[in-house]
């Protein structure tokens, strides 16, 4: 019934560094390179002895069969001058044998001496969006698509500047993900937690010259949830075999789901402050709604009536056509944008120089055949399309994890001496 006090919320971020502005995460693992002990020579001598005489250096058969063709993705441009050439990769990683479970992943080197940078795991969040198509095509990857969906442009921006990337179709069911056992579509944060260690684990069978690697987890939105979860697990990993297997150095997650309660008064209290809810609307949810026990189901919310529908109300006044991530600037009419893209025209939805139809674009790119032949996705034809969140179809995800408190298992990262960085920026 009241809006959350100064006092909870500073307690929220105590020991955490929020940054509201413009962040380049790049700087978290520039730096950072791989470990030099004993074991780092060890399994890149074995990397060479698995490799059969036709393989490229320093590639497993296993790698070598998920590498992409060297010319690039369909439609991809040449790299411009002064960009290091660099290998991707992608392929699935079997994490339940007996289930039929595999989960998809993407991965590209650094733009120069790969060996010796960092890896990064990247998670979206949803709980059920695509960590290849939303982090990888979309923000942080080499490559961008350029406005026809049938080419690629480079992405100057790039994390790969400074660190190997690795993207992560997870849990089952996004994505290319997928299962053989249909329960495995209804799944949690537990589930998916596990899952990620499993695929972690196999991925570093395929490329073991990696595993001394420094390791950085990152993230946003649901990925508050993903990533922490992980990251416990990989501390009792390595606890259990007494030994630092997982060498991870930090964590990095933004805009991250922490607090439901606290993330949802924010979302409309945002909203507010861009003018698109207005004052009566959100006097109302700040005097009527009690998000310190906020939950959400399938079914609604376990708020009043009152409190229920003045969130309606709210949801209404901003209507299908403000962007709900960034007030400032337009939506993708997508019937539109499928038309061109369908048509073999260039997408004309730009707006404040940000192409805001990235989402249609790569959505019709990935479900082009001859790009999941390239990416070796696919391979047991779903009988869905490949969309950038999960449809309740192909994934069912608990509402209920939404709620769990997050304190504990990031305190948990900082006890453990790893690097922790929380940040949030205004237009997301």
């Amino acid at each position: 019934m009241r809006k959350p006090s100064s006092r909870s919320c500073a307690r929220l971020w105590i020991a955490f560094l929020i940054v509201s502005a413009i962040v380049d995460v790049r700087v978290l693992v520039a730096g950072s390179g791989s470990g030099s002990d004993s074991r780092c020579e060890r399994w890149r001598n074995e990397v060479d002895a698995r490799a059969g005489s036709s393989q490229k250096g320093h590639l497993t058969v296993a790698a070598a069969e998920d590498l992409i063709d060297e010319s690039g993705l369909p439609g991809q441009e040449p790299l411009p001058s002064g960009v290091g050439s660099f290998r991707q990769f992608s392929g699935y990683v079997v994490t339940d044998v007996a289930a039929g479970r595999a989960l998809f992943y993407y991965f590209v080197e650094a733009q120069s001496k790969a060996i010796s940078k960092p890896l990064t795991l990247w998670l979206n969040g949803g709980p059920g969006c695509s960590s290849v198509g939303n982090g990888a095509f979309e923000e942080l990857g080499p490559f961008r698509p350029n406005g026809t969906a049938r080419g690629l442009r480079f992405n100057r921006h790039s994390w790969n500047a400074v660190s190997n990337l690795l993207f992560l179709e997870s849990p089952a069911g996004v994505g290319f993900s997928y299962s053989n056992t249909s329960s495995d579509l209804k799944t949690n944060d537990a589930k998916t937690a596990k899952d990620s260690l499993m695929f972690l684990l196999g991925w570093f069978e395929k490329f073991p010259q990696y595993k001394c690697n420094k390791l950085f987890l990152a993230g946003e939105s649901y990925a508050g949830h993903y990533i922490p979860q992980l990251a416990s697990l990989l501390f009792d990993y390595n606890n259990k075999h007494g030994s630092r297997f997982f060498n991870l150095e930090g964590i990095t997650v933004g805009n991250p789901l922490l607090d439901l309660g606290v993330d949802t008064y924010a979302t409309y209290s945002y909203l507010w402050s861009h003018g698109v809810v207005s004052d009566e609307t959100f006097n109302g949810v700040t005097n009527d709604c009690n998000f310190a026990d906020y939950t959400e189901t399938s079914t609604g919310h376990n708020e009043s009536k009152s409190c229920n529908n003045l969130l309606n109300t709210a949801n209404t006044e901003v209507g299908n056509f403000i962007n709900f991530y960034n007030v400032e600037i337009d939506v993708c009419y997508s019937s539109i944008a499928q038309q061109e893209l369908r048509l073999n025209q260039r997408v004309h939805n730009f707006s404040l120089g940000v192409d805001v139809c990235l989402d249609s674009e790569v959505e019709f790119y990935f479900n082009l055949p001859e790009v999941q032949k390239a990416l070796h996705a696919n391979t047991t034809r779903l009988d869905y399309s490949w969309a950038l969140c999960s449809s309740h179809k192909s994934l069912n995800y608990s509402y209920a994890d939404q709620t769990i408190e997050m304190k504990p298992y990031l305190a948990n990262i900082l006890n453990h001496g790893v690097r922790l960085w929380i940040y949030s920026l205004p237009q997301a």
